[in-house]
């Protein structure tokens, strides 16, 4: 899998954080997050997920995830949004690669890309959120193109 070290800026994020098994949390989030933006006629700016656990290390119970949409600078929260969180994604050196999800196996693209990066011999892994943002809608297109971020820091 081919990937590229990119400075990434910061970005304001609004949406639902979620804790249990991300086969489940991450899919029940995005619904969630629908029905908020179209009932608040929110414009995303991106669609993302965040991810702030290692799943090799932390129980699938216990995995905590964020279900999120980009937001401009100055968004404030409607009424009536409950749950709804407004935070940021930090900005930094992240390693970036792209990737085509089918049969809803988001979990191969992101092993193989760690695989590779944890072969890089300039690069390792920082103690930040991953992150993916969505180019398309899956569930109508039938597969989903995403854009994964992992922290990384010279070695």
């Amino acid at each position: 899998m081919e990937y590229e070290i990119k400075q990434v800026e910061r970005r304001r994020i609004a949406g639902f954080h979620m804790v249990g098994p991300w086969e489940h949390t991450v899919k029940q989030g995005f619904e969630q997050l629908v029905m908020w933006v179209d009932g608040n006629q929110i414009v995303p700016l991106e669609w993302i997920a965040v991810y702030y656990d290692n799943p090799d290390v932390v129980p699938a119970d216990k995995l905590r995830c964020d279900t999120v949409v980009s937001v401009p600078e100055g968004f404030e929260i409607p009424e009536n949004s409950e749950g709804v969180i407004l935070t940021e994604l930090a900005g930094g050196d992240y390693a970036v690669a792209v990737a085509r999800v089918e049969n809803h196996d988001f979990a191969t693209p992101w092993y193989q890309f760690f695989d590779r990066l944890l072969q890089d011999s300039s690069w390792q892994l920082s103690a930040k959120p991953c992150f993916e943002i969505y180019r398309n809608n899956g569930m109508e297109d039938g597969y989903w193109d995403i854009e994964m971020y992992v922290p990384v820091q010279a070695k």
